[in-house]
């Protein structure tokens, strides 16, 4: 065979090509872990299907995905935004109403992100345009000290491992008549300064098991964005650029062999700690298949939501802003679920979704899988009242298992302010689908095949932009 007249490595370059070929194969055995989770019963997978089983492989290929971009993307010298969660890797029982972004940074440094948004005269509380290119319904900006899931283990939960540094809402955003806007992130705010400003340390005291009084301080990792989309028709994405103060203009160092081995690295222990992790939570922490702590309960329950509360980064995450209901359902082919949203207080965002078993939102552009305050009919009464069921009963409230005979449910309430009293809460009724105009008031919506088809196609345009590659 020809061989190339390459001239024989170099001392320097035979290590590179050892420690390289060492942390690719160390990147493989990770993903070998990772795949563990989909038929190993130890590691708390769903039960096994055909169809849990072909969702399963897509699951470890999108974490591997996002791992991937992780990896090789942004740094905290060089930062820019990417997508944490995405069609092409829907996971951690995602919202299908929001585009989740995510860049790296390091606390002791400042920042700087420039954005434009459509017209947001919605996020003063004025009612919104109704054609032309809108700012998305609702955004949340937040300073975190890391990422939930990497380590791999539950214990990652116990309070004090995590913080938020920070939040700044859309509510919260100054934002200029053309609709730029400027926010510092830093570990001080200057003197002085009264533009949109977001810290990246904080210090939180806590007691220990010993009654004393611990202070930690927190150095954020990453700045998250989470873009709610309530009208899919005209609200569209922002533009945003990120920086870091003292690295503006200057060029990024040269790739070298460490830093490619590092990255190989990260992509599998990313990948195969977010899979054992996201697993466990539902099994053990969520109690999705059945009782584990053996209080007689489970956390989220059959054909039932769960009583709403708040989200913790310290217990798997959520938009702090957000309170949550949740549950699964299970349905016959001749089932229902009637699922009653009631809120005293209006929140900023009401969001709605399927997922299936491994935390995966359910195909959201073309299934009705999902619906949010804005798409979704209310009744006289102010309640949204949503009939999850595998067939199309022509009731415009409905949300549609894609086949799925259980998955989760989940119920998001946004508010810039959570009110101290008269919170929202839910109710769920099981019945049989061809009852089902036996138990909607007489004022319930109806749509016909041609209106659902409509609906669809703004779901599927809505996506293609949210989501474009071009």
């Amino acid at each position: 065979m020809t061989t190339l007249p390459f001239p024989a490595p170099d001392a320097e370059t035979r290590e590179a090509v050892a420690e390289l070929r060492r942390a690719w194969d160390e990147m493989l055995a990770r993903i070998g872990e990772a795949r563990e989770a989909i038929d190993d019963p130890a590691l708390w997978p769903p039960p096994m299907t055909p169809r849990n089983l072909a969702e399963g492989y897509r699951y470890i290929l999108g974490f591997l995905y996002g791992s991937i971009a992780r990896s090789i993307g942004p740094t905290p010298e060089f930062p820019y935004f990417i997508r944490m969660i995405q069609p092409l890797n829907r996971s951690t029982i995602d919202n299908c109403d929001a585009t989740y972004l995510y860049a790296p940074i390091d606390g002791n440094h400042s920042y700087t992100i420039r954005g434009r948004a459509g017209d947001s005269r919605h996020w003063r509380g004025e009612p919104p345009i109704t054609s032309g290119r809108k700012a998305p319904h609702y955004i949340f900006f937040q300073t975190a000290s890391g990422h939930s899931g990497d380590t791999g283990e539950l214990d990652e939960m116990k309070p004090g491992t995590r913080a938020n540094c920070a939040t700044l809402d859309s509510s919260q955003l100054q934002v200029n008549p053309d609709g730029s806007f400027e926010i510092l992130l830093a570990p001080e705010k200057p003197e002085g300064y009264s533009g949109n400003f977001m810290s990246t340390r904080k210090i939180k005291k806590r007691r220990n098991e010993h009654g004393e009084e611990i202070a930690r301080e927190y150095v954020a990792q990453m700045v998250g964005l989470r873009l709610y989309f309530g009208d899919w028709e005209h609200e569209d994405l922002m533009d945003l650029f990120i920086y870091r103060n003292d690295r503006l203009g200057q060029p990024m160092p040269a790739y070298t062999p460490e830093m490619a081995a590092r990255q190989l690295r990260d992509a599998g222990t990313y990948t195969r700690n977010q899979v054992h992790f996201w697993n466990k939570f539902y099994g053990i922490t969520m109690e999705a298949y059945g009782d584990v702590n053996g209080d007689g309960e489970v956390f989220m329950p059959r054909n039932d939501l769960n009583k709403p509360n708040a989200a913790s980064l310290a217990t798997g995450g959520g938009m702090v802003t957000n309170i949550y209901s949740g549950g699964i359902f299970e349905l016959a082919a001749d089932e229902a679920l009637i699922v009653e949203l009631h809120q005293p207080v209006e929140p900023n965002y009401i969001g709605f979704c399927l997922g299936n078993m491994w935390g995966e939102s359910l195909d959201f552009a073309n299934f009705q899988s999902s619906l949010n305050g804005v798409q979704a009919a209310r009744d006289p009464d102010n309640v949204i009242r949503y009939l999850i069921a595998h067939q199309d009963p022509g009731i415009a409230n409905w949300v549609d298992t894609t086949g799925q005979p259980e998955g989760y449910m989940t119920v998001r309430w946004a508010y810039s302010e959570r009110p101290k009293e008269n919170l929202p809460w839910a109710t769920v009724k099981k019945i049989k689908i061809a009852e089902a105009m036996q138990h909607l008031p007489a004022t319930t919506k109806t749509v016909t095949p041609e209106q659902r088809r409509a609906a669809i196609a703004i779901r599927q345009e809505h996506v293609q932009r949210r989501y474009r590659q071009h």
